[in-house]
């Protein structure tokens, strides 16, 4: 399994290189899937999800589709994402991306999907990936609304938790109470800004990154 787990996307060459190296091929040749739809219940201006998907658009991928698994029916979105080389999924809410990755039928086809395909999270998109979603203590780092109750247990495909946008003006509470939160959690974390991804290559983890980080637990 190749995860490419980033706070804000691929926001520097480094993390560009990295996605490069897990595609196994030019961008040019290869599909990409965005499913924006943790930013479904999200307010105001979507300026950030905009950003995302252009910078999709100039890194020269063959394709660049949209799949909303809140909209359509699994019918509908399982071929597109089989369709891709990269499924990123993008930010917004945590706790109601995981509960329409259950929903959706996602949760029961995702591993399957990752023997070939590389996963990119972007915030919540990286978030889910972990064993526990620790829905309590990340509402204190970003006063994020818990939409659904019924979603704290995480994908499991790693054993920590990415907390993203540290030293983020957006985010002020996360890297004010971030040391503080962090002795709640028993599993591992990363605390990363922007500018750092974690990868992950069958297991093996490293961070790339040209900007600031901070592993707890």
């Amino acid at each position: 399994m190749k995860l490419l787990l980033t706070s804000g996307g691929l926001e520097n060459k480094t993390m560009i290189d990295a996605l490069r190296d897990l595609v196994g091929k030019d961008f040019k040749d290869a599909n990409l899937v965005f499913i924006p739809t943790a930013a479904n219940v999200e307010k105001g201006d979507k300026w950030w999800l905009i950003g995302d998907l252009a910078k999709c658009k100039e890194l020269g991928f063959k394709e660049v589709d949209i799949v909303d698994i809140a909209a359509v029916s699994q019918d509908i979105w399982e071929p597109r994402l089989r369709n891709a080389d990269v499924l990123m999924v993008g930010g917004g809410n945590t706790s109601y991306l995981m509960g329409q990755i259950k929903k959706s039928g996602l949760v029961k086809v995702l591993s399957d999907l990752l023997k070939s395909r590389v996963y990119v999270g972007i915030s919540a998109g990286s978030m889910v990936v972990a064993p526990k979603l620790k829905e309590k203590e990340m509402q204190r780092l970003y006063e994020e609304p818990i939409i659904d109750d019924d979603t704290n247990e995480g994908l499991g495909f790693v054993d920590f938790l990415v907390v993203p946008h540290m030293n983020s003006p957006y985010f002020p509470r996360a890297s004010e109470l971030i040391d503080e939160v962090a002795k709640d959690i028993e599993i591992p974390l990363y605390a990363i800004d922007d500018q750092t991804a974690v990868k992950v290559v069958d297991g093996d983890t490293e961070v790339v990154s040209e900007g600031k980080w901070k592993r707890f637990n």
